[in-house]
């Protein structure tokens, strides 16, 4: 899976909006990320020809199968890193940006290492 930091970001915020809201909408993307509209729009085009999202005639924004797995894979390394800052003493909102930046380039190996060691502390 080789896709931009960007992207991953996008089909994080959908994931996430999915879960919180039941839906996701460019709209809401636009004001969770702090982007501009016209860029939502432009990476919903990208995300939808590669094949990651759909979107139906209401323009709610629906995760395909390989889109769904990448948003999983990024909001799991997003929660057990923002979890491990946070048991280091990092505050809340610190430890989930630092995560952010993280979650895109640790190696899986490095990526396993650490959640083996928060779930043995679970």
């Amino acid at each position: 899976m080789n896709i931009h930091k960007s992207a991953e970001d996008y089909l994080e915020m959908i994931l996430m909006l999915q879960k919180e809201k039941g839906f996701a909408r460019s709209v809401d993307i636009a004001l969770s990320l702090s982007v501009s509209k016209p860029s939502v729009s432009v990476a919903m085009k990208k995300l939808r020809e590669n094949g990651y999202i759909l979107m139906d005639a209401e323009n709610l924004i629906t995760l395909t199968e390989p889109g769904q797995a990448i948003a999983e894979r990024m909001y799991r390394r997003h929660t057990v890193l923002t979890e491990m800052l946070v048991r280091l003493g990092v505050n809340e909102v610190t430890a989930r940006e630092d995560a952010c930046k993280i979650e895109h380039d640790l190696s899986d190996e490095s990526f396993a290492a650490i959640e083996k060691h928060i779930n043995l502390y679970r």
